[in-house]
């Protein structure tokens, strides 16, 4: 994995345990654990039609606001 960006993340106390006891009975570490979760969310939401009609929303108000500024 290339490009890799530092993040500080805070938990609940017992979702960390929870996270630690799952990389240690995998054999790795807290962070491979929440890496693959974060994964896996971020490749549901890309294939949830509600996601994408959210994000199309959100586009086209961004391109709006830029013609604006564009425009003056």
């Amino acid at each position: 994995m290339s490009d890799m960006k530092n993040m500080t993340l805070r938990m609940d106390g017992g979702l960390a345990d929870t996270v630690h006891a799952i990389a240690t009975v995998e054999g790795t570490t807290d962070t491979d654990v929440i890496r693959a979760a974060v994964s896996e969310y971020v490749d549901r939401r890309k294939a949830d039609p509600e996601f994408k009609k959210l994000l199309k929303r959100n586009m086209e108000r961004h391109a709006q606001l830029l013609r604006m500024l564009a425009n003056g």
